[in-house]
C-alpha cells in the first residue's frame, strides 16, 4: 500500500508516515525500483498500536516501546512499559493520599484552624518533601503558603497547619495542577469554608486516571496484535 493509504485511516499526511517511519516507530518500508515507499498490512498493525499507546504512555514512551520492538528488542518495550504502569500507580497512591488528607481535613463539628506554633523552616521542610526552598518560596508568592516570620531572624517558620497546606499543594502538583489552580482550594480548606472544590478535582483526577488505564489496555491489545503479526 502506499504513504496515502496508510495515513487516511488515521487522518494523517504522508508526511507524518515517513515521518514515523524514520523515527522507527514503524518499521523500514520496502522501495519500488523508482524509489517510492510501499507498506504492508504490518505496517498498518504497527501504525494502529502506536496511536493507540500514546493516551496512555505519552508521545515519547510510546515512540520508545515501538522502537525497541522494532529493532528487535521486545524486552525492552515490555520494560518501558512496566514502568509506566509503575508511574500510574503511583499517582493512584498520591491520589489515595490526597483523598486521605481531605478526610482530615473536613471540618468537623466545633472544630477551627488551629493556631499552632511553628516547627520547622523552609530547609528541613523542602528536604523532607524532596522540593527545592525556591520552590516552596514560589508557592509562597502565590498564595499556596503563608509561613510566619521570625521577629528576631525573619526566617519563615512553617506551622503545622502550614506544613499541612505544603503537603496538599504538592501532592495536587503530581497530579498535574497548576498553581492557580490549587490556590483557591487551599485557600477554601484554610478558611475552612468547605472542600466541596477539592472534590471536584479529585473527581476529575480519578476520571483521568481511569481513563489513562483504559488506554493503556487498549494499547496493550494493539502492540500484542502487531507483536504476533510480526513473530506469528
Amino acid at each position: 500500500m502506499r504513504p496515502v493509504d496508510l495515513a487516511r485511516e488515521h487522518g494523517l499526511s504522508t508526511q507524518a508516515i515517513r515521518n514515523y517511519e524514520d523515527a522507527g516507530i514503524l518499521p523500514a518500508a520496502e522501495r519500488t525500483v523508482h524509489g517510492y515507499r510501499t507498506y504492508t498490512p504490518l505496517h498498518a498493525r504497527a501504525l494502529r498500536a502506536f496511536i493507540a499507546l500514546v493516551p496512555g504512555h505519552g508521545h515519547q514512551t510510546a515512540t520508545a516501546i515501538m522502537q525497541a520492538v522494532n529493532r528487535g528488542a521486545a524486552e525492552d518495550a515490555l520494560r518501558l512499559i512496566d514502568e509506566s504502569h509503575g508511574r500510574l500507580l503511583d499517582d493512584r497512591r498520591t491520589l489515595q493520599a490526597v483523598e486521605a488528607a481531605l478526610r482530615d481535613l473536613a471540618p468537623k463539628a466545633d472544630d477551627h484552624v488551629p493556631q499552632e506554633r511553628g516547627d520547622t523552616f523552609i530547609g528541613p521542610l523542602a528536604g523532607r518533601l524532596g522540593l527545592r526552598p525556591a520552590t516552596l518560596r514560589k508557592w509562597e508568592h502565590a498564595g499556596l503558603v503563608r509561613p510566619r516570620r521570625d521577629p528576631r531572624t525573619g526566617y519563615r517558620v512553617y506551622s503545622a497547619a502550614d506544613v499541612r497546606d505544603v503537603r496538599l499543594a504538592h501532592q495536587l502538583r503530581r497530579g498535574g495542577y497548576l498553581l492557580e489552580q490549587i490556590a483557591p482550594l487551599i485557600a477554601q480548606v484554610r478558611s475552612a469554608g468547605g472542600v466541596a472544590p477539592l472534590e471536584s478535582a479529585l473527581r476529575d483526577w480519578q476520571a483521568r486516571l481511569s481513563a489513562r488505564g483504559r488506554a493503556m489496555l487498549k494499547g496493550a491489545a494493539d502492540l500484542d496484535a502487531y507483536l504476533r503479526a510480526r513473530d506469528p
